[in-house]
């Protein structure tokens, strides 16, 4: 999984969110090295949402605009646990041949 879905996808873990506040949530879970683009964001929610990772939440209009929400599907949760668990391994394993002290337990 590359590293833009896999954070688009751990944004909507907290739940529904609409495009902007997956940007803004992105920007932050990556500390300023993600900064997807309007388009990007809108093809990735296309992607997933035809591989069943994702799905509407519904929409709203503000101040004249529409937005749609997003949340995952079950199939998009487990996606997402199993991705976290597979990065979570190779961390452990890299700090372990680093030979760092205080690595992950």
């Amino acid at each position: 999984m590359r590293e833009p879905t896999f954070f688009v996808l751990t944004a909507l873990a907290r739940g529904p969110r609409h495009g902007y506040a997956v940007m803004q949530d992105i920007e932050n879970l990556s500390e300023g090295r993600i900064r997807l683009r309007t388009g990007t964001l809108y093809a990735a929610f296309d992607r997933l949402s035809e591989q069943k990772l994702i799905e509407s939440a519904g929409e709203e209009v503000v101040e004249g605009r529409l937005r749609r929400y997003y949340r995952l599907t079950e199939l998009g949760s487990a996606t997402l646990g199993a991705e976290s668990r597979r990065r979570v391994s190779i961390s452990k394993e890299a700090i372990r041949r680093l030979g760092l002290a205080g690595g992950l337990s």
